[in-house]
């Protein structure tokens, strides 16, 4: 029998496609394999464990490649099959039912397709099936019915469709099932409910409807209940209350009725509720606030109505309320000041009345407050958070002063107060909010002069609105110092003076100074050139210079200048042609002898000579071409592979100095290494390491080599690595450095497709005067024309200041492109449009944000959408077409770090289940030490962050992000709110809504 099995093994390992000595000691020779690397065997001599993911293949697991034998039925004493996260493909053998004490098959996280055949019901000693993360199809066999020892079913993230078999609760011992992320129809099994030992449930994401059956209450050991993302209707079954395990209770984005029963608050040990996005109608119970535990309640977008009870004030652990966008009515209660954990509140949207209680000084953990849009009275409170840093209380009827303690709100970044009954001058104190981003007192009964100290604000640059006041008195002069502010509207008040003081605020975007009492020139600027009529009416006083720039005499002049400049042009060109021809005379029969002489310099240890090289410059080793050069792969006598660019002859100097001078000159693990060069008259090489999977414009659009960069994660780790390498060029070289030419053709992929920023040809060093040319010292205030099409910011066009801010919008078509799938310049683009043109259309529709993604990254968890919406939302700040309005690299890093550090945090956490936390291994635990599974997301409950309701996020709101384009922007008279976004509420923000 180990003979046999030997054989087919052996039979097997000849059918993949590896590489490397990883199973060099299957061999025919020793055809006994239980000594054999990735096998163990029984005390009879039998294989009992197979477990391949633990190896070091080269190149990694993925690249172990074939499809599962009909042979692996001849294993029958196999224990565990452990061949997890590789790139193994094809079905499943219907001979896997030949494996009749098989107890743990994890198969998980490969490309897999085909459905489950239905002798998987023959392994009747199986307790754990993990083959999530699949392209896994079909429908769940009956046959699992008679899997009576199974424990853990893992399914999820396939393309499984159908309905769910009932016969799944014929399988007593199930504690955790998960088949969230498919396409499965139907009813959720009442048998589930026969399940007594199940912990955690999780349907999300699927296209389940009718009813949460009330069979569930049975399932008393129940700790998560995930059925968000579906079409299920009816209401909440008051059995739910025997559940009192449960810690998590996710139905978000359905369609529930009805109201949220008061059983609900006999689960103590509840932590997160988010009902959010369904139809439920009446009051919230009252009990749900005495649930000690609870850290996350989310209620948003329903029917909701009755009033926030005083027993809120128990709910001591609360660290997110969300109950925006309901009915709710009467004050908000005083004993919210005891809530020392509340870290983010919004009830906006709702019929709120009464004053804000001054407790609420009491919530020291408070960060973003949001009340808007509700019939709040009285002042604001002397004394607030100074942990704050979002305030929007616009849109109520608020009335009194300013207190001067809002200059303690020293972490405060918006503050929104328009459409309220405010009056008195605006505190002087207020110039202590050092990092306020966005000031809103529009609409309001502010009087006296605006204070000069708002001027001191260096961070204020989103927004100042002080419109609809009654101020008098002068532009502050201190205005002058906000250099980056991008929208200031002072409009309908009773302001005079001339507006020199505005004349060099060049981040300007939009100004509005109507109706007002200005008077004198407005500023001879292109920005106030070209303001429309309508923002500067009524005004009497103003005038538009008339300066005869433009007359007879000014031309004449111009005329004679321009003339003789091109005398003596002409002249200087004649002189040079003459020069050039003698010297060339002179030297040409020297040329042989220049064209063997080579300079070479190498900064790496490499054994070759310069015939070696030459000799390999074929047309049948070119693997790519860039701005200034073509690429070959050549080959050493010492066994090693180099890339090596040939620069193009036209811009070989200019390009070839600046790929040297600036990476002869740095090092950074997302940048290609520069191995060393060499020159001679006529040709120019330059030597870097071979990366073997291509580029990432090859891997998006079909050339690239493997499929792994078409998952979004790798895609994520690719882009990252591209900003650490750009902040590193802008931040950390001194001078700074300018790539020039980002693209997704020049992200070159490693082994492991890990990202390298490439060809350095247009490079440029920033210093203090401008930017130069990496082999020049003159500086280039207008340089040419440079880039890749479909990649250049507008400022190029424009022949305007190039900064890094250049290379900022150049990634982020590299991110739209990693998002959509498509080219920049993609010819199915409608009408001919640019990508960036056809996203902010698309969105500016208010049309789902989702369509625009690439359909090999649709229907993936929420979690994993919103990291890509998220990052969408990180590109539009990117392309923003004001240079001044695009973030730096280091903020791009550190968004996009913030974005996946919600998932890592997750990961972590989801390991917590009974009391207990075990780190996942890559291979499969003995089933009695399994307490969870591997899982990116929301298999356990974690404090912090949660699957499908925490993704706070300054990121999401596009209409804030696309300050300047087509998206609709949030509410208050058309200035932007920024709010942070759950996972409920994410779509609705991206879609500007």
């Amino acid at each position: 029998m180990p003979h046999e099995q030997g054989l087919a093994l052996l039979s097997w390992k000849s059918q993949l496609n590896i590489s490397g000595d990883a199973l060099s000691s299957w061999k025919a020779s020793e055809s006994n394999p239980c000594q054999w690397v990735g096998i163990k065997c029984n005390e009879r001599g039998q294989v009992s464990e197979i477990q391949l993911q633990v190896m070091d293949f080269q190149g990694g697991n993925k690249n172990l490649r074939g499809e599962l034998p009909w042979e692996i039925g001849n294993c029958e004493s196999l224990v565990t099959l452990g061949l997890a996260e590789t790139s193994l493909s094809g079905r499943l053998p219907a001979s896997i039912g030949n494996l009749k004490k098989v107890q743990t098959i994890a198969l998980y996280t490969s490309l897999l397709s085909g459905p489950i055949p239905d002798e998987i019901g023959n392994c009747t000693e199986l307790q754990n099936l993990y083959l999530y993360q699949n392209s896994i199809s079909g429908s769940i066999p009956v046959s699992m019915g008679r899997l009576k020892k199974l424990q853990s079913l893992l399914l999820w993230q396939n393309n499984l469709v159908g309905k769910i078999p009932t016969e799944l609760g014929t399988c007593p011992e199930l504690f955790l099932v998960d088949l969230s992320e498919n396409l499965l129809t139907g009813n959720i099994p009442r048998s589930f409910g026969n399940l007594p030992n199940l912990q955690e449930l999780q349907l999300s994401v699927n296209q389940l409807s009718g009813t949460i059956p009330e069979e569930l209450a049975n399932c008393t050991k129940l700790t998560h209940l995930e059925i968000d993302n579906n079409q299920i209707s009816g209401e909440i079954p008051p059995l739910i209350g025997k559940l009192t395990s449960l810690t998590m209770f996710f139905a978000w984005q359905n369609q529930l009725t009805g109201i949220i029963p008061e059983s609900l608050s006999q689960c103590q040990e509840l932590q997160a509720i988010d009902l959010s996005y369904n139809n439920l109608s009446g009051s919230i119970p009252n009990g749900i606030f005495e649930i000690r535990n609870l850290t996350k309640l989310l209620l948003l977008s329903n029917y909701l109505s009755g009033f926030i009870p005083p027993d809120i004030g128990n709910c001591t652990n609360l660290y997110r309320l969300r109950l925006n966008g309901n009915r709710l009515a009467g004050n908000i209660p005083a004993e919210i000041g005891n809530l020392k954990n509340l870290n983010f509140i919004d009830i906006s949207e709702n019929r709120l009345i009464g004053n804000i209680p001054p407790e609420i000084s009491g919530c020291t953990s408070l960060e973003f407050v949001d009340l808007h849009s509700n019939g709040l009275t009285g002042g604001l409170p002397g004394t607030l958070p100074k942990s704050l840093q979002f305030i929007d209380l616009s849109d109520n009827s608020l009335t009194g002063s300013l207190p001067t303690g809002i200059g303690s709100l020293t972490e405060l970044t918006k503050l929104n107060l328009a459409k309220n009954r405010f009056s008195g001058e605006i505190p002087r104190e207020i110039s202590s909010c050092r990092s306020l981003q966005l000031l809103n007192l529009g609409d309001n009964g502010f009087t006296g002069e605006i204070p000069n100290e708002l001027g001191r604000i260096p961070s204020l640059a989103i927004s100042l609105n002080l419109s609809c006041n009654h101020f008098t008195g002068e532009i502050p002069s201190r205005f002058s110092s906000l250099t980056n502010l991008g929208t200031l509207d002072v409009s309908h008040n009773k302001l005079a003076g001339n507006l020199n003081v505005l004349a060099d605020l060049q981040n300007l975007v939009s100004l509005n100074i109507s109706f007002n009492e200005f008077s004198g020139e407005l500023p001879n600027t292109l920005f106030f050139r070209k303001l429309p009529l309508s923002v500067l009416e009524s005004n009497k006083g103003l005038f538009i210079s008339t300066r005869p720039e433009n007359g007879i005499q000014t031309r004449h002049r111009s005329a004679v200048k321009v003339t003789m400049s091109i005398l003596v042009a002409a002249s200087v060109v004649l002189v040079l042609m003459a020069v050039y021809t003698l010297v060339k005379a002179q030297r040409i029969t020297g040329k042989q002898e220049e064209l063997d002489s080579w300079e070479v310099t190498l900064y790496q240890k490499l054994d070759f000579s310069i015939d070696d090289i030459v000799k390999n410059l074929t047309s049948a080793n070119v693997i790519g071409t860039g701005s200034s050069g073509v690429v070959y792969r050549v080959t050493i006598p010492s066994g090693e592979t180099l890339a090596v660019k040939k620069m193009w002859s036209k811009e070989e100097n200019r390009a070839f100095n600046s790929e040297i001078n600036t990476l002869g000159s740095i090092r950074h693990r997302n940048i290609i290494r520069l191995l060393g060069w060499c020159s001679n008259r006529n040709l120019k090489l330059l030597f870097y390491d071979y990366l073997p999977n291509g580029s990432l414009s090859s891997l998006l659009h079909g050339a690239g080599k493997g499929s792994g960069g078409a998952d979004w994660e790798a895609r994520y780790d690719v882009v990252l690595g591209v900003a650490h390498a750009l902040a590193y060029l802008h931040h950390d070289c001194l001078p700074p450095i300018l790539h020039g030419d980002v693209k997704a053709m020049n992200v070159l992929l490693g082994s492991r497709f890990e990202s390298y920023l490439a060809d350095f040809g247009l490079a440029k060093i920033v210093s203090g005067e401008g930017v130069t040319d990496g082999d020049s010292s003159k500086l280039s205030n207008r340089p040419p024309l440079a880039g890749s099409y479909g990649y250049m910011a507008p400022e190029h066009a424009s022949m305007q200041h190039i900064t890094e801010k250049s290379d900022v919008y150049s990634y982020g078509v590299v991110l739209l492109e990693v998002l959509t799938g498509k080219h920049p310049l993609d010819p199915d683009l409608p009408g001919g449009a640019h990508l960036v043109q056809w996203v902010r259309d698309h969105l500016a529709g208010k049309k789902d944000p989702r369509e625009i993604l690439d359909p090999r990254l649709r229907g993936r968890a929420d979690p994993i959408m919103h990291e890509m919406l998220q990052t969408l939302a990180v590109s539009f700040l990117c392309v923003s077409n004001k240079a001044s309005d695009r973030p730096m690299m280091k903020d791009i890093v550190a968004m996009l770090k913030e974005i996946r550090q919600f998932d890592m945090d997750r990961s972590e956490s989801d390991m917590i289940k009974g009391g207990k936390c075990e780190k996942w291994q890559p291979q499969p635990l003995p089933p009695e030490k399994i307490v969870s599974t591997p899982r990116g997301v929301g298999l356990g409950f974690f404090l912090d962050e949660e699957r499908n309701a925490e993704y706070e996020s300054d990121l999401l709101v596009l209409g804030f992000l696309n300050l300047r384009q087509t998206v609709t922007p949030f509410r208050n008279n058309g200035f932007l709110k920024m709010v942070k976004n759950d996972a409920s509420e994410g779509l609705d923000a991206c879609r500007g809504s």
